[in-house]
């Protein structure tokens, strides 16, 4: 007989841990695990409330001093690349597209490794082992594709993003590059694609994670037209990015509690208390 696992999430908060965006501060995470027959559609529900998918836990910024962290993405029939976007994309015409199955090959570990050793050699990740990076790229419930970017003049694999189809959009969950490339801005490349991708699937937004005003790291997303952030529980088209301040009152917070009961979920789906 099968089992399923039970479809009531349940919200946990995580311990504060230093901010990786923002120098000084620390961050929490509110989350609950993906699982069950519901995965696909509360993923696709929670990635609307500025929720992200890290393998099997969708998690937002819960901090308790600060609300910098605000959801983006690109509102495709809004979007029109800069003269220097345009620019990209020829420099990268020889690049082909190649989405697979999330299955992690040893071409796509040794590019992440270069990668995070030249960009992020003292993040979070910098410590991930093969073994670590298989399951961040295997462990998924829903709808994922890893989308590789191929140089056809060499065979090289020189871009990779783990890439989550959901119901109204393309998610980049994670992306990385060969940085010898820099000046190919094979960054920007994928970002320009994965538009291309959403409009080829009739999907009308892509999703690229979290824009932090003030942090240095996340300033990039603000360079593309079509953009949206996330705010006090709705989309808005992007102001000006300096309007936006890193900075939030602590009583500015809902609590935990407000929060979570705030969540929409799926038609006919429950919901648990949440824990601390």
């Amino acid at each position: 007989m099968r089992h399923t696992l039970p479809l009531a999430p349940q919200f946990y908060v995580t311990a504060p841990q230093p901010c990786p965006y923002l120098e000084g501060r620390m961050e929490r995470k509110l989350f609950t695990a993906l699982q069950g027959d519901g995965a696909q559609r509360l993923n696709d529900k929670l990635s609307k409330q500025g929720f992200r998918r890290s393998q099997n836990v969708l998690y937002r910024p819960s901090c308790s001093d600060c609300a910098a962290c605000l959801s983006a993405r690109i509102d495709v029939s809004k979007f029109a690349p800069t003269k220097s976007q345009r620019r990209t994309l020829r420099r990268n015409a020889g690049l082909e597209r190649r989405a697979t199955s999330p299955w992690a090959t040893e071409e796509q570990y040794a590019l992440f490794r270069t990668y995070l050793e030249s960009r992020h050699a003292a993040g979070g990740m910098a410590d991930m082992d093969a073994f670590e990076f298989a399951a961040m790229v295997e462990e998924t419930p829903i709808r994922t594709r890893v989308v590789e970017y191929i140089d056809t003049a060499t065979g090289d694999l020189v871009a990779v993003c783990l890439t989550d189809m959901l119901d109204d959009g393309a998610s980049m969950v994670y992306s990385f590059f060969d940085p010898a490339r820099a000046s190919d801005s094979l960054g920007t490349h994928v970002i320009l694609d994965h538009v291309d991708i959403a409009r080829e699937s009739g999907l009308p937004h892509v999703y690229l994670g979290y824009w932090v005003p003030g942090s240095d790291k996340m300033g990039y997303k603000a360079g593309f037209s079509g953009l949206e952030i996330y705010v006090g529980g709705a989309w808005e088209e992007m102001r000006d990015p300096d309007d936006y301040s890193a900075q939030a009152h602590p009583l500015s917070n809902d609590p935990i509690a407000e929060q979570v009961a705030d969540i929409a979920l799926p038609d006919g789906m429950p919901l648990r208390p949440s824990r601390g």
